[in-house]
């Protein structure tokens, strides 16, 4: 029976026990194979794609470009926004990490039903608060509430940011956003569920010497009608159609096309244009011998001499016209 401990090695388990050494499941299953463990991280979701999340990530880096210059234009704000990070989370988890004292900015999608949270600092937002208002920034408060006042010039100048995104989304997607609502409480946001996979983008936002954070918040949800937009490969080859090539080919080759051969030029002033008068003659900047340049409309495509062929002016080609280096 020497499957079953006895008496006293059963005594010795326990005193091992007590001590806190435990028994290894090596000692037990000495040359068996050990059982592959995978840690799952179920506040790290995976429902956007590397390809969702890289085009993505590719649209905001558009998107700052476009807002710092629209921003500087409209409201002498030049603020300064540069993508630093980019992750996956369950909504409850993104929304845990926005920092206190922040601005948000719920955006609905169309015409898709859908929305996206967009997030600021506060003090970024009262700096530029200050300079839309004609203030001096340096003298801004930094840690002050927003007055509804404010709080109408905040969504003034989040309605330019969200149109600069607007217009980046639609080139993917054609989808448009816009400002739902704008406020500094966080209890008022309602934008996903709970357990809903989020991709948060952290924005790094400069202005007059500070640094601060702004996040843009996408619940897969407000993708999902578009999704398979956000997937396509811009290394994609596609394969050509031999059929439609010939059909457009062919299509082409019926369009009239204006020809015309163009001796030489010169330029004259307005006043020796308007004093010409029948019998002047106007000297060209090339020689009698030069060769004549055959346009197709303002195309330069062939060298040509020039002649006649019967009653009628003619060229005669001599070669391509040579692109110059």
């Amino acid at each position: 029976m020497s499957g079953f401990l006895d008496a006293n090695e059963i005594e010795k388990l326990f005193a091992r026990a007590s001590e806190g050494n435990m028994p290894m499941e090596s000692e037990e299953r000495q040359g068996r194979r050990a059982r592959w463990l995978r840690t799952v991280d179920f506040t790290r979701p995976t429902k956007f794609t590397t390809d969702q999340e890289r085009r993505i990530r590719r649209a905001m880096d558009t998107f700052t470009e476009r807002a710092a210059t629209r921003l500087a234009a409209e409201h002498r704000t030049p603020i300064e926004m540069e993508v630093i990070d980019v992750g996956q989370f369950t909504w409850a988890n993104a929304f845990a990490q926005i920092p206190d004292h922040s601005a948000y900015i719920q955006i609905d999608t169309a015409p898709h039903e859908g929305r996206m949270l967009m997030c600021a600092e506060l003090p970024v937002v009262l700096i530029a608060l200050e300079r839309m208002l004609g203030g001096r920034p340096e003298t801004a408060s930094r840690d002050r509430d927003l007055t509804d006042i404010d709080l109408m010039v905040v969504q003034r100048l989040f309605g330019t940011i969200v149109e600069a995104l607007s217009s980046v989304w639609f080139d993917v997607s054609e989808m448009t956003l816009d400002i739902a609502m704008v406020d500094t409480q966080p209890e008022t946001v309602q934008v996903a569920a709970g357990s809903e996979p989020t991709l948060a983008l952290t924005l790094e936002a400069r202005l007059d010497g500070l640094s601060s954070t702004m996040a843009l918040m996408i619940p897969y949800a407000a993708i999902a009608p578009v999704a398979s937009a956000f997937s396509r490969h811009d290394e994609e080859v596609k394969v050509r159609d031999e059929h439609i090539a010939a059909a457009v080919n062919q299509g082409l080759s019926h369009v009239e096309v204006s020809m015309r051969a163009e001796v030489a030029d010169t330029q004259l002033t307005l006043d020796e244009i308007l004093r010409l008068k029948p019998g002047d003659v106007i000297k060209l900047d090339a020689k009698a011998d030069t060769e004549i340049t055959l346009f197709a409309d303002r195309t330069p495509v062939h060298r040509a001499r020039g002649g006649r062929s019967g009653k009628h002016r003619a060229v005669q080609i001599l070669g391509p016209v040579e692109n110059e280096a």
